[in-house]
């Protein structure tokens, strides 16, 4: 793509978007999509460097703000810098996201239990609090919380991650039926773990063998892929979906089956 071009043709053409947790990994992969598809997006990341990086590459319909989305006041920042840059939100991408490593749930300390709730879950409410009013008075919008396979089909080891997935599925469920009047649609996609930099903190350690058997749990072979997550979303977040509200989608080759 030319790096200063704009896509006027595309399945987003005319969208504003917000992608939390987008300077890598599966957010990554969801922004080079809706660029590749005419939308504007902000690349929302606590690692500024790599945010900025992302938006050089893209050229004139990206750019970047730094945001720890569990803070109240770094959401409202990135909001009123998506505004100046863009005019508008259309689209509301909550991706950003950690995890705890594997381990027996009663060995989870305290500070990360803290940090992958505030991270995985909080964040979500502080973004409906300052993107929801928005959408709602501009009488459409569309928000898409990644949330994940282990929300579905937890794996052991991974208990209070699984969890805070679950939460975003209901959360996702429940947004979606209260918002559905105002015109704003909500989903999920389930990834299974990618090549993502949180790949090796899910397995425990990123060897052959580890790998091997991971992927032994995938019908389809693979593990998903920033690719992937960017086609689901394009799908769940334009106009093609105006009538998909509430699904949390499986994007997992099959894992959940």
């Amino acid at each position: 793509m030319n790096s200063t071009s704009t896509n006027t043709s595309g399945r987003l053409s005319g969208k504003n978007a917000i992608v939390t947790g987008g300077a890598s990994g599966f957010g990554a992969g969801i922004v080079r999509k809706f660029a590749a598809e005419g939308a504007n997006v902000m690349i929302a990341d606590i690692n500024l460097e790599a945010a900025q990086a992302l938006a050089a590459e893209i050229g004139d319909q990206a750019a970047a703000c730094a945001a720890n989305v569990s803070k109240s006041t770094d959401v409202n920042a990135l909001v009123n810098a998506t505004i100046e840059s863009f005019g508008s939100i259309d689209i509301l991408i909550n991706n950003a996201g950690v995890t705890h490593l594997p381990m027996p749930m009663e060995d989870v300390s305290e500070e990360d239990f803290d940090r992958v709730f505030s991270v995985n879950a909080k964040s979500v409410f502080l973004t409906a609090k300052a993107v929801v009013p928005i959408m709602k008075a501009q009488g459409h919008g569309a928000i898409l919380n990644v949330a994940s396979t282990g929300g579905v089909s937890p794996r052991p080891n991974l208990s209070w991650y699984n969890a805070t997935k679950g939460w975003m599925i209901t959360a996702t469920k429940t947004m979606a039926v209260e918002l559905a009047p105002a015109g704003v649609r909500v989903n999920a996609i389930n990834p299974v773990a990618g090549e993502t930099p949180l790949l090796k903190s899910f397995m425990g350690e990123d060897t052959p063998e580890v790998r091997a058997k991971f992927i032994s749990t995938i019908p389809l072979g693979r593990f998903s892929s920033p690719e992937d997550m960017g086609n689901a979303a394009c799908y769940l977040c334009s106009d093609e979906a105006s009538m998909v509200t509430g699904v949390c989608m499986e994007v997992d080759g099959g894992r959940c089956i």
